[in-house]
């Protein structure tokens, strides 16, 4: 499976490839390395406009693994706009299934594809930063990021 590893603000960011999608994206410790395909140079490229203020909106070929129920939540986290927040319960409502706020969040917790499939757009009901895989450093980064740039639109 073809692999980068691209420098961001919050630190190395790795992204695998498999079967010409992109399968897994990620914060990591481990060294930079470049990107060796088109497909992993394309998500590199948007990426980096993202963090630079630059982009909004992911265009590539996703192809997370999970069961049905996360691929359900995963698909729902995409349709959350670019600078805005949902709860879990608007997550879980939005996917037919109100009653299920704990595993919504659960299944947020196993999203292989970071930042593309916007696990940090979703928020306690009370309005507080819960749960990121990553840190809610991350998460409360990426926020500020996206709200201040959606501010300077």
């Amino acid at each position: 499976m073809p692999l980068c590893t691209i420098p961001t603000p919050l630190g190395p960011l790795s992204i695998r490839e498999e079967d010409g999608a992109i399968c897994a994206i990620g914060f990591t410790k481990g060294a930079l390395c470049p990107p060796a395909t088109p497909l992993l140079r394309e998500a590199s490229r948007q990426l980096t406009a993202y963090f630079d203020g630059t982009l909004t909106a992911f265009d590539l070929p996703l192809r997370p693994e999970g069961t049905a129920f996360r691929l359900r939540c995963w698909q729902a986290l995409q349709t959350i706009p670019y600078g805005e927040t949902i709860s879990y319960g608007e997550q879980a409502r939005r996917i037919g299934q109100p009653k299920a706020v704990r595993a919504v969040g659960g299944a947020n917790h196993h999203n292989p594809i970071s930042i593309v499939v916007p696990c940090h757009r979703v928020i306690g009901a009370n309005g507080t930063l819960t749960g990121y895989g990553s840190g809610l450093d991350k998460k409360e980064w990426l926020l500020a990021h996206e709200k201040s740039v959606r501010e300077q639109s």
